[in-house]
């Protein structure tokens, strides 16, 4: 296994951590070392622990999480009244809370912490889909335009508890729409601008949004992208819905409906002061839907302090934030990355952040590194999905750019492989950078598992998260739900003990979410990702564990795919599974049995089947591959073997393994010998492709 040492390079060393994190705490009384406890006293661990090393930190921050977090938690946020516990929390039945008494507005920690020491630094570099057009927003504009949202959205009626949906790009107002959300205490639902008008509705539905806040169009790779037609159909069926805010992003107007409010005209004769509203710890501060292995997306919910906290530390030690870097997370705020390293760390931490609203390859495969040059881009932070999109062409694209300015180099998503690690690492990076393969979920809040933070110069093994952050105590289960001690071990990978950024339920609820995380493993959290534990004890992602994929970096659930397909009338089953594809991780490989009067019309149907997904969840999720098969491998009970299918979609049918358990053993042939026609159809039309 090969390691790089990043000795030169590495990360602020222990001591600086210690001073900025544990320098204070202001509100004393003594407590019982238990899950249920007190803030530590003011200045009585301060000086202790600046001597600490990084295992020795990490080994308190889960032997001793009251003081670790109760401390950070006291110095780095702002709060309207002190918090009088830490935490209460309760794994087994889901019970989770942090900061406990203690009232604050993230907004204020977002925006007006830092208006107050410097107005008039950049906040937002908004890098639009056209190179060299970018805006930059300084914290007092920022602030102003939240303000202005904010009292917008107050009078229409929007208040504490509220939900309101965000359909919209990558850009200032979006962020804008959160933070003002954030200020009068209403709970934002962000929907990645890509969804369909069926997939934005079941959301707004479930949240029971009083408001949608869209553009009339998205600008993307130089494709315009009608948004307000999308929000129209999606809130037909949506009677929660009161108004729809709609802002200008191209000069093309948009219809105006009865429900329509046009966003900067409202907004420009609104108050720029708005007070913000104190919220509880435990308030809602945002929903954001994600696949499951069943069908419906489910609402994960993220409260205000543990959340923010989490956020901003792991922005900060795990990238090698400094004050005066300009952070580069290409990731949309419709996902959980924006949410976390574009929005909330970073401008807690009062960074300059930027919002890539283009694509990597418009108008050409240099476009990042362009980007990079001309913002002076300290930290870049992107997807395997792309990386390996990017590698493909001339290194020349990379090569044609200045990026001295690069310090540390992150992959989110998926685990990254080990050609486009070493390619983003040496060409990118030009070897000199620290790559932080990072692993985490929507449910975690922020990064769980990274390289860094670390001692100085400590070892970075290529496509590897490695190292737990503080608080974070993996543990790998075995078959029969027992912890695997040792190294060299591979398993189910929990985590052992809360912390502060952990999800909270899953909106409206909470039984699924305990039966999801909690129930698998009692005690414990279940991530739902398989691990190995080297044998230096570092931690290695191996990948899902249950029917859910990823595609490009966004988890898909198979099931929400196989109810879309079941829907079309010609089709009474399906099965979807993952399998692996060179530039987007997995794609949907989709088996489909049609109705026997159906079977002559296969191509049309699979054509009908295509837009049916692109339209009820989005065109990423429709499957890549299409086999029309008589049945589905099924046990006496009913239950389809996806095992067996993956193996004959990966072509790996000589280990079949048990098949004992199939109510008709010979249905494999039956499948074996479709997808060997599957396969020879499509290498002869590879072939012709290949002529013309």
């Amino acid at each position: 296994m090969q390691r790089i040492n990043m000795a030169a390079h590495s990360s602020r060393g222990t001591t600086g951590l210690l001073r900025t994190l544990l320098s204070r705490c202001n509100t004393p009384g003594p407590g019982p070392h238990r899950c249920l406890s007190s803030l530590p006293a003011p200045g009585t661990w301060s000086s202790r622990l600046s001597r600490l090393s990084h295992p020795d930190l990490y080994r308190l921050s889960v032997t001793d999480p009251d003081q670790f977090w109760g401390s950070a938690a006291a110095d780095r946020l702002r709060w309207v009244k002190p918090f009088h516990r830490v935490r209460d929390c309760e794994l087994s039945s889901g019970r989770i809370s942090w900061f406990l008494g203690g009232k604050l507005n993230v907004s204020v920690n977002c925006l007006d912490v830092h208006v107050e020491k410097h107005p008039d630094r950049v906040a937002l570099i908004w890098e639009r889909d056209e190179p060299g057009t970018e805006v930059k927003v300084t914290y007092r504009e920022l602030l102003e335009t939240t303000c202005r949202l904010s009292n917008t959205l107050k009078s229409h009626g929007i208040q504490k508890g509220d939900r309101v949906a965000i359909y919209m790009p990558v850009s200032p107002l979006a962020v804008a729409a959160m933070l003002a959300c954030a200020r009068i205490g209403a709970v934002h639902t962000v929907v990645f601008a890509g969804f369909s008008s069926e997939a934005l509705a079941g959301r707004i539905q479930d949240a029971q949004c009083k408001a949608v806040l869209t553009c009339n169009e998205g600008v993307r790779g130089g494709r315009l992208i009608d948004l307000k037609s999308t929000v129209d159909s999606a809130v037909k069926s949506c009677p929660t819905v009161r108004h729809v805010f709609v802002s200008q992003r191209t000069e093309n107007p948009a219809a105006m409906g009865q429900l329509d409010v046009p966003l900067e005209e409202v907004m420009s004769s609104a108050s720029p002061v708005c007070r913000a509203e104190p919220l509880d710890s435990e308030d809602l501060l945002f929903l954001l839907y994600t696949s499951g292995s069943t069908g419906k997306p489910k609402g994960i919910v993220h409260t205000q302090a543990g959340y923010l906290l989490y956020a901003a530390l792991t922005h900060q030690y795990v990238f090698d934030y400094r004050d005066g870097d300009v952070f580069g997370c290409v990731a949309d705020v419709g996902w959980i990355t924006g949410h976390s390293y574009v929005v909330y760390g970073p401008l807690c931490n009062g960074a300059t952040t930027v919002l890539f609203e283009s694509t990597p390859v418009y108008p050409d495969p240099g476009r990042y590194w362009e980007t990079v040059q001309r913002l002076r881009i300290s930290q870049f932070y992107g997807a395997p999905t792309a990386l390996r999109l990017l590698l493909k062409y001339d290194d020349s694209w990379v090569k044609k750019y200045d990026r001295s300015s690069l310090r540390t180099l992150g992959s989110v998503g998926e685990p990254i492989n080990h050609e486009a690690w070493h390619w983003f690492h040496s060409v990118v990076g030009d070897g000199r950078c620290p790559l932080v393969d990072t692993w985490w979920q929507t449910e975690t809040g922020g990064v769980c598992i990274a390289p860094r933070p670390a001692e100085e110069g400590a070892p970075i093994i290529p496509a590897m998260a490695m190292r737990p952050f503080f608080g974070i105590q993996p543990v790998l289960m075995g078959q029969k739900g027992e912890p695997l001690s040792g190294n060299s071990v591979s398993g189910a990978l929990c985590i052992s003990q809360p912390w502060p950024g952990m999800a909270r339920t899953i909106y409206g609820d909470h039984q699924r979410f305990v039966d999801a995380y909690f129930k698998p493993y009692p005690g414990c959290y279940f991530t739902g990702d398989g691990a190995h534990r080297s044998e230096d004890g570092y931690y290695q992602i191996t990948g899902r564990m249950d029917d859910v994929i990823n595609v490009s970096g966004h988890r898909l659930g198979t099931a929400e795919i196989e109810d879309v397909l079941d829907e079309h009338p010609a089709v009474p089953e399906t099965a979807v599974i993952g399998v692996l594809h060179d530039i987007k991780g997995e794609v949907p490989f989709a088996f489909v049995v049609l109705k026997e009067e159906f079977g002559d019309d296969a191509p049309a149907i699979l054509q009908q089947l295509r837009e049916l997904v692109a339209t009820k969840i989005a065109k990423y999720a429709v499957p890549e591959h299409f086999l029309v098969v008589r049945r589905l491998p099924k046990t006496r009970s009913g239950k389809i073997m996806r095992r067996i299918l993956r193996k004959v979609a990966m072509e790996t049918t000589a280990d079949l393994g048990d098949v004992s358990t199939l109510d008709d053993p010979s249905v494999v042939k039956e499948i074996i010998a479709a997808h060997e026609l599957y396969r020879k159809q499509r290498r002869g039309d590879e072939e012709k492709k290949k002529k013309k």
